[in-house]
């Protein structure tokens, strides 16, 4: 993620276990949408609730590009009067993870080629050890994008020349891809000796 991952707990003892938990759960979340660039987890106690139930709150905020913030809460309730906080804690990770999946999926859906559409852009510049790259669009942009932004981890995938579908924003430092799709139609490859030409496919010369 962009952001570091924030974990606040009020009136509630932080515990090293209720952390871990917390951490684990993060980590299924980000392999679900390895995209997000944010996530915040609030844990505390009211001072006033209802005599009986659940007396925790939880809240799960998550950023994931471009511009969707879902926030998922565990209030405090009538019913799961007997959950722990560890429980009330799972149940809603596990409702994060589901509509976090739900978004995904409409991203995905939404990025579908269809066999009569182009690849929007190929990858132009990847530096796969510090985990990011630039395309080239048809028109000759350059966007930035980080390997947090391409959809289902195939950041590993790239090489020069693959082609995707993307979603453009305005980052910090100009335009960037806030989400890549790896495409069908892969483009050229890196060559295997040093100075050879890359074959781009049309309209993607540099």
């Amino acid at each position: 993620m962009k952001i570091p991952l924030e974990i606040t707990f009020r009136d509630v003892e932080k515990t090293e276990s209720l952390e871990r938990l917390i951490r684990e759960r993060v980590k299924k979340l980000q392999q679900v949408a390895h995209h997000m660039t944010s996530c915040r987890i609030a844990v505390e106690k009211p001072q006033r609730h209802q005599r009986t139930g659940n007396p925790f709150r939880v809240r799960i905020s998550m950023r994931v590009p471009p511009g969707h913030e879902l926030v998922v809460r565990k209030e405090p309730t009538e019913g799961d009067m007997h959950d722990d906080l560890a429980t009330v804690i799972r149940k809603t990770f596990n409702s994060a993870r589901r509509q976090l999946k739900d978004l995904v999926e409409r991203q995905q859906g939404e990025m579908k080629v269809h066999p009569e559409q182009e690849t929007q852009a190929v990858v132009y510049k990847l530096f796969k050890d510090q985990g990011y790259g630039f395309i080239k669009t048809v028109e000759g942009r350059e966007l930035y994008f980080h390997r947090n932004s391409v959809l289902s981890g195939d950041f590993d995938r790239l090489e020069i020349g693959t082609g995707v579908r993307f979603v453009g924003e305005i980052g910090d430092e100009g335009p960037q891809a806030s989400t890549v799709q790896v495409v069908d139609k892969p483009g050229a490859r890196v060559p295997k000796t040093g100075d050879e030409e890359i074959d781009l496919p049309p309209g993607y010369e540099t």
